[in-house]
């Protein structure tokens, strides 16, 4: 062609080049007008999670087409178009509407990830309640995403002076602890010490390690930390009988010092409280172990320094969000086993530090699971093994209703069983009354609701029995599993489904992800699943 001519060409070219023999330069679309449109839509398809390949997708599926919205996955078919045959997807919109995605387009189909009450509405084919729902989703993104801004940048900005090295006193205490840490646990205490020495912004670390893997001994480590530097700690708690048993762990590796721990629950009695309330204010009280009760308005600290939250997705909206408050002035620490996806989602996206605790104590078996459909021979099986050898079960029926009848007929299954009940519904000394029973050893089978779920360690029950457990959640059931294996005997879980129970494909799912993951510290992994199966949320 002609030197200095411009020429315009249609062809497909992932980037411009420079041919310096020909003197000739070649720009795309890319150098000319910035990252193509489709490009930026790929970007966004890929922050969900997108489909890796087609065998990820089974016919019934829901998918989620980036245009076209909610549908539901029929299969593969091939197509002649234009000469050529292929490969096509085919979406089932509402009736009669279908769409054929060429497999190539793949990356525009997302799995559908909901409610597990209900299926999704299917969209029709050029509609506008696609638009409107992803209008909607957008700004919803929008307004949590300036949340967490405002809550990290006040988290930024905020500032308290850095900690000192460890005193005498810490070294001592620490010595103190009855058994051998760790390598996780080391470095979790290592992780939380640097946050707190090496930093003037408050810390916000999430501790994530299996039930009795020593999250505690973390925790307890950096409130006589706290103390040391005169400032006060808030442990919170999700129920009444664990706060209890923190504050029974927490007095007795605090007994040799001078250093105030006081409960605030309901079981303590008005007068008591108010002179805890008190005692708070004014500085008298070192660390207070509480249920939500501690977030009350009357609860005013002298100076409030660490916060530990137990199990945080145990708590409601209100109490997350006076949370989020609290994170703002002071060090928080939050321990869970299974973290709910949200949480694990902002940690794994690096906006929360987070220490993984994977390594069992030593001498720690992993608990043998059992998934299997309901039999009255395998539960008396199963309850008559944990008893030879002096052990106590649990039997979790989730039902306040029939829970009466369930202990009648287990112990019609074990006559010489001593059987006791105990449910969220029961009046609150009553219920810390069994609690306590059960942990001395006064019975042998606690028939519960899910109650027990944060509950008391109790060390000699090995034997889990859930029924119905296709109803209950990953995290639930996790944490239901973990009040088993907490010495060095074998534990049992055992999670009963009814065959006709007719289970979805997200039951099944969960079960098997239970039983795939029964290795000792495997609360990562389930979240893990538990994210892929449920979405960020």
């Amino acid at each position: 062609g002609d030197r200095g001519a411009l020429v315009v060409a249609h062809a497909r070219l992932s980037s411009g080049f420079l041919w310096e023999g020909a003197r000739l330069v070649v720009l795309t679309d890319a150098e000319l007008f910035g990252a193509s449109r489709l490009r930026i839509l790929r970007r966004h398809v890929h922050e969900g999670i997108p489909l890796s390949s087609i065998l990820d997708l089974r016919p019934g599926d829901y998918v989620v087409h980036i245009h076209h919205g909610i549908g539901i996955y029929r299969g593969i078919v091939q197509r002649e178009v234009l000469g050529v045959r292929r490969d096509y997807l085919l979406i089932q919109y509402a009736p009669p509407d279908t769409l054929l995605v060429p497999t190539d387009q793949i990356d525009r189909l997302q799995k559908y990830i909901g409610s597990e009450e209900t299926p999704p509405e299917v969209h029709r084919l050029g509609g506008s309640e696609w638009a409107l729902t992803k209008r909607r989703a957008k700004a919803k993104a929008r307004k949590m995403a300036e949340e967490l801004i405002r809550l990290y940048a006040a988290r930024e900005a905020a500032e308290r002076p850095p900690y000192s090295p460890d005193t005498p006193w810490q070294q001592e205490m620490e010595s103190a602890f009855p058994y051998e840490e760790t390598p996780d646990q080391r470095r979790a205490i290592l992780e939380v010490k640097r946050d707190m020495e090496g930093s003037r912004k408050p810390m916000d670390r999430l501790i994530c390690g299996d039930v009795g893997f020593g999250k505690t001994e973390v925790a307890i480590r950096a409130a006589f930390k706290a103390v040391m530097e005169g400032r006060q700690v808030a442990v919170l708690c999700p129920t009444t009988v664990l706060a209890a048993q923190h504050y029974n762990t927490f007095r007795e590796r605090f007994a040799a010092y001078p250093i105030r721990v006081e409960l605030l629950s309901r079981f303590r009695s008005p007068k008591e409280q108010k002179e805890v309330i008190e005692g708070l204010r004014v500085g008298a009280v070192d660390v207070v172990i509480g249920t939500h009760r501690l977030l009350s308005r009357d609860v005013k600290f002298h100076q409030l320094g660490l916060l530990v939250v137990d199990e945080e997705q145990r708590f409601g909206v209100a109490q997350k969000e006076h949370l989020k408050r609290l994170r703002t002035q002071v060090d928080v620490l939050t321990l869970t086993a299974t973290p709910i996806p949200r949480t694990l989602h902002i940690a794994l996206g690096g906006l929360r530090a987070m220490s993984v605790i994977n390594d069992p104590p030593f001498g720690r078996l992993p608990i043998r699971t059992i998934v299997r459909p309901y039999d009255d021979d395998v539960v008396r099986e199963a309850i008559l093994r944990e008893l030879e050898r002096g052990g106590q079960v649990y039997y979790v029926h989730n039902r306040v209703q029939s829970i009466y009848h369930v202990a009648q007929h287990v112990q019609e299954l074990v006559p010489f069983a001593r059987v006791r009940v105990a449910h969220g519904q029961m009046p609150e000394d009553e219920l810390e009354e069994v609690m306590l029973g059960f942990y001395h050893h006064e019975f042998d089978v606690l028939v519960c609701t899910t109650i027990i779920e944060n509950g008391l360690d109790v060390p000699n029950a090995n034997t889990l029995i859930v029924e119905r457990a296709h109803r209950l959640g990953l995290a639930q059931l996790y944490q239901l599993r973990g009040r088993v294996g907490r010495s060095d005997r074998q534990a049992y879980a055992y999670f009963f489904y009814h065959r006709d129970a007719g289970l979805d494909q997200r039951a099944q799912q969960r079960l098997n992800a239970l039983r795939e993951f029964a290795g000792l510290g495997s609360g990562l992994k389930l979240a893990m699943r538990d994210l892929e199966i449920r979405g960020a949320g």
